[in-house]
């Protein structure tokens, strides 16, 4: 099995690239102009009949300390059965954040609810009512 880290070798590989090429331009210094241009025009051949790797990639799980996340891969985009799933995700999304609001809704008018009966049957004197801080206290409340 092989664990070097792909990024790695592509590294090393291309350092000594760059160690035999600087190696073969020194020698090609001394040689004839006719063989030089050969050299020359064999290299311009070579690079031009260079095959470009298109590189796709598919969707991958990433995994670092604990968590995961699914990669869309290259640039390709996303296919029809991912956007369908983004749009089902997200109106699962919607719809829960609706009912969240809703039960919340409902929770704060059964407290309101609560406070208003316990103000209503508790033994309050009419003064109590008259006074600004004890009015402030409710204001504060709702």
């Amino acid at each position: 099995m092989n664990n070097i880290d792909p990024r790695y070798a592509e590294r090393m590989m291309n350092r000594q690239g760059l160690k035999l090429a600087a190696q073969l331009n020194l020698g090609a210094a001394e040689l004839p102009y006719d063989i030089s241009e050969r050299l020359r025009a064999a290299r311009e051949r070579a690079v031009a009949q260079r095959k470009i790797e298109i590189v796709r990639h598919a969707p991958i799980w990433v995994a670092q300390g604990g968590t995961a996340a699914l990669g869309w891969g290259g640039e390709e985009g996303m296919g029809l059965f991912s956007r369908l799933s983004g749009i089902l995700a997200i109106g699962v999304l919607v719809l829960g954040l609706m009912g969240i609001s809703d039960l919340q809704s409902d929770e704060r008018a059964r407290e309101l609810a609560d406070v208003d009966m316990a103000l209503l049957t508790d033994e309050l004197p009419p003064q109590a009512f008259a006074d600004p801080g004890f009015i402030q206290f409710l204001q504060k409340d709702e």
